[in-house]
Parts: C-alpha cells; sequence; structure tokens
C-alpha cells in the first residue's frame, strides 16, 4: 500500500521520536536501574504495537467508512474550510477531553476497568508500555477519534497528524525520562505526573486521568504531583494482583474474569 507524503512523515516521525526517547532514558533515566528490555518488552513491541495495531487499524477504518456511508456526513464538510492547524487543534483538544472522562470511568466503573487493566499491568513504565492496552479500549477510543474527522470533512492529512501527536505524546508520557517541566506541567502532560498514575502508592490512586493536555487534572482536581520520586522501578504496576503473561492470555483475561463475576453474581 503506498503511503501519501503525510502519512510518510507521521510513520518517520513516531519512529524518529521512539528513538529519542530511547537514548534520553539511556542519557537521564528517571528510574536507572531500569533496563531496555523489561519484562513483556516483545510482547508490547510485536505483538500490541505491531500486529494488534495493523489489525485495528484496518478495522477502524472501515468502520468510520461504513459510519460515513450510513449518515453521509462528511459531505456537508463542516470544517473543511478551516485552516489545517485548527483542524488539528480542534480534534486533539475535544478528543482529550473526551479520553480524560473515560480514562476517570475505566477507574471507576468494573466493567471498563477490566479492559484498561492489560494497560496498568506492565511492571515497569517506559516509552513502549503505553501500548499495552486491551483491543476492545482501542476499538472503542480510537473509533471515537478519528470517526469525527471523517464525519465533519476535516482535511485528508488531519487524520495521520493526529495519529502521530497521539502516538508520539503516549511514548512521551510513559517514558523512562527524568523530566521537569515545571509550570507548564499544569498545561501540558508529561512523565513527572503520568508515572504516578502507574505507581502503587495508594495515594496516588485516582489521579492523573490526562494524555496530553494536564489541564484537564488540575481543572477537574485529580491532579498529583508530589516533591518525592518514585524510586523503584517496581513501584509499577498492578501490585500483588496477578496478570498473565503473553497477548492472547492477556486480552483472554478481561473476558475470563466477566465470565467469573457473572458466575458468582448468578451464585448470590
Amino acid at each position: 500500500m503506498q503511503l501519501t507524503p503525510v502519512e510518510a512523515w507521521s510513520f518517520g516521525a513516531t519512529a524518529a521520536a521512539a528513538a529519542v526517547l530511547v537514548l534520553l532514558e539511556r542519557r537521564f533515566p528517571y528510574n536507572p536501574e531500569q533496563g531496555i528490555f523489561r519484562p513483556g518488552f516483545f510482547t508490547d513491541f510485536v505483538w500490541y504495537n505491531a500486529i494488534q495495531s495493523l489489525v485495528l487499524g484496518v478495522l477502524i477504518g472501515r468502520l468510520v467508512a461504513a459510519l460515513d456511508g450510513l449518515s453521509g456526513l462528511s459531505r456537508l464538510a463542516l470544517v473543511s474550510g478551516w485552516p489545517l492547524p485548527a483542524q488539528v487543534g480542534l480534534f486533539v483538544v475535544t478528543h482529550d477531553l473526551y479520553i480524560y472522562g473515560m480514562h476517570r470511568l475505566q477507574h471507576g466503573v468494573p466493567f471498563l476497568w477490566r479492559f484498561h487493566e492489560a494497560h496498568h499491568s506492565v511492571p515497569e513504565v517506559d516509552w513502549l508500555s503505553g501500548v499495552r492496552s486491551h483491543p476492545v479500549e482501542i476499538l472503542v477510543n480510537q473509533t471515537i477519534e478519528f470517526a469525527p474527522i471523517v464525519l465533519l470533512g476535516a482535511a485528508p492529512a488531519v487524520a495521520p497528524i493526529k495519529g502521530a501527536i497521539s502516538a508520539i505524546w503516549g511514548m512521551y508520557i510513559h517514558s523512562n525520562v527524568d523530566v521537569r517541566t515545571g509550570p507548564f506541567q499544569r498545561l501540558v502532560n508529561g512523565p513527572e505526573m503520568h508515572r504516578w498514575h502507574h505507581a502503587t502508592a495508594p495515594e496516588a490512586r485516582g489521579r492523573n486521568f490526562a494524555t496530553k493536555l494536564a489541564v484537564w487534572d488540575w481543572l477537574f482536581g485529580t491532579a498529583y504531583l508530589p516533591d518525592r520520586r518514585l524510586r523503584k522501578a517496581s513501584a509499577y504496576g498492578l501490585g500483588e494482583e496477578g496478570f498473565p503473561n503473553g497477548y492472547l492470555a492477556q486480552v483472554g483475561h478481561a473476558f475470563r474474569r466477566l465470565k467469573l463475576e457473572r458466575e458468582a453474581a448468578r451464585a448470590a
């Protein structure tokens, strides 16, 4: 399949950002004892990052096209006359607010948590750990991410640009880089806040749900940015709760848990 120039740029920018973050993790690590090839690295890189992303990308593309075929909304070209930066900005901000709200629900609603749990199962947070997300979660969130771009008649370049921004920012906020952005952390999100979201520390639970714009956490009272540091790479993950190894086992784990809960409810 031939890539358009913007799609090629998107892919190249994402790959370059990954390489830069790997180098920064080696030079300025937050947790120095954490290595490159942590437990689950190859599962995340091959299955979640490559295979799952490719399959879901095709599926979501067809689903969005079907929605547009049924509704015909893209023919209205509601945002096509906007400048490209304004179009990108609209979808970055609105989807980021949606993700903040959905993320809070995923931590508060047991049914949704079952599909978000895989994302928190990574024992050491790094540039790659953000890709570990259950396919049901990705299917829902990325359909909601890209459907409005098509349905509102945005320029063809918006989707790959938005995709690159999401991918790069996801790698950045999970990276094992010791970065301090000072007052800017109240506006844009970074690893200094997001690694606390992945921490097992009780005081960090239910905090720091934002992805790109940290302003949502500060605005809605869920921000947590203490002066102290998370000293150990083992301070992340699900704590004592067990989680299987391997992609298929991890994907199936959500459905197994739901089945057990339904059986327990019927027996009660």
